[in-house]
């Protein structure tokens, strides 16, 4: 099994920004694609963003410019670049690794973070 432990969050300014990491351990990472997502009180889980193996990059229209995914295969590890924070960008983030390719932009990863808490304040 892969364990996921994400870190970086906490209160930041509109306008301001912080970078997430993601460090996965237990079993073999080679291959996996990383993924973001998040989820605000009352809402559902959603797709942030994605990167596969060889670097290629997905995101979802609401982060696009704002945010960049970038991973070092070297330390297994992901981040998440997150600039121009706004207030609705508020909620849990989650780490998650899924063992393809195909779908990334979907929920159906096959391990999951515990989440770090992200508040965007006006």
């Amino acid at each position: 099994q892969v364990q996921l432990v994400e870190s970086g969050g906490g209160l930041v300014q509109a306008g301001g920004s912080l970078r997430l990491s993601c460090a996965a351990s237990g079993r073999t990472f080679v291959g996996y694609v990383m993924g973001w997502f998040r989820q605000a009180p009352g809402k559902e889980r959603e797709f942030v963003a994605a990167i596969t193996w060889s670097g290629g990059t997905y995101y979802a229209d609401s982060v696009k410019g704002r945010f960049t995914i970038s991973r070092d295969n070297a330390l297994s590890t992901a981040y998440l670049q997150m600039n121009t924070l706004k207030p609705e960008d508020t909620a849990v983030y989650y780490c998650a690794v899924k063992r393809t390719v195909m779908g990334v932009a979907t929920i159906q990863y096959d391990y999951w973070g515990q989440g770090t808490q992200v508040t965007v304040s006006s």
